[in-house]
């Protein structure tokens, strides 16, 4: 089952997402009024049931959000695969290399990545994004995938000058209209092993990077156990997992993302997250 947040007339909804449309949750469940609350009660298995009626609108009526539009935290996992330690000069650490994101850095599938005034070294980052299903405090690696929701695309646009102000990744890593999310999630009960996922991010049809999620060095369930040791973790959390090998900014010569171009991250079993690239003016 699809499922994604969208804006329709104005107004922010979530649904099931059909090969002609969706079907609208947002008034069949008006206790719900966002995915992350849908997720909260548990009603994944009530949707399902409703995947043989009709659409409500068309796909093209309504504008993407991002996945999870007010997740409580985003979890953001640096150096997550070799080949980007490698590229990067760095040496692998015991422990996940994590940093957060805020939500109003995010934009949704089809919407403009966005690249900013102060930057020329704006940089893409194809991830798996793993959503939260239910709350959990010190979860066990061996129980970590009961509580995951699903699984979506993340783009985690870096502006990588920025990035490198501090010792700290946060300032390049969550300018306003840098992170893309969707353009939905799949839930868990269709990918039973998420290390059996192909990710690939494309540059203007350009293959940019290429790989499996079996190659994570911190596993999706070592993550979940990892940081649900520091704090709860609850319905709607995002775990962004890590970028591979192939960024722009370790490129000879760097590639980046420039105005009117278009960034793509495609992950089997979930789809194609697709975003125009402006420049801020």
């Amino acid at each position: 089952m699809k499922l994604a947040s969208f804006i329709i007339g104005g107004k922010p909804g979530y649904g099931l997402v059909k090969d002609d449309g969706i079907v609208d949750l947002t008034r069949r469940f008006p206790e719900c009024a966002t995915l992350r609350d849908f997720l909260a009660v548990g009603l994944q298995s009530k949707a399902a049931a409703l995947a043989g009626e009709a659409s409500d609108f068309g796909l093209d009526a309504i504008t993407f959000a991002p996945t999870i539009p007010n997740p409580d935290k985003i979890i953001c996992v640096g150096l997550n695969y070799h080949a980007h330690v490698e590229e990067t000069g760095r040496t692998v650490t015991p422990n996940p290399v994590l940093f957060a994101r805020y939500a109003g850095s995010q934009i949704g599938h089809a919407e403009p990545l966005v690249k900013p005034l102060e930057s020329d070294e704006f940089d893409y980052e194809g991830e798996l994004a793993v959503i939260i299903g239910k709350e959990g405090r010190r979860i066990s690696e061996d129980k970590a995938l009961d509580y995951v929701a699903g699984y979506a695309c993340y783009n985690d646009g870096s502006v990588r000058d920025w990035q490198k102000h501090t010792a700290q990744f946060m300032p390049g890593k969550t300018f306003a209209g840098t992170g893309a999310f969707g353009p939905w999630m799949v839930t868990s009960d269709e990918i039973a092993d998420p290390t059996k996922l192909r990710l690939v991010t494309r540059l203007n049809g350009h293959v940019m990077q290429d790989t499996t999620t079996d190659l994570l060095i911190t596993s999706i369930p070592r993550l979940i156990a990892y940081c649900s040791t520091i704090l709860p973790l609850l319905p709607g959390d995002v775990i962004v997992s890590g970028t591979p090998g192939g960024v722009g900014a370790r490129r000879t010569p760097p590639v980046w993302m420039k105005d009117g171009d278009v960034c793509e991250v495609e992950i089997s079993g979930i789809g194609i997250l697709r975003n125009p690239v402006v420049a801020e003016r």
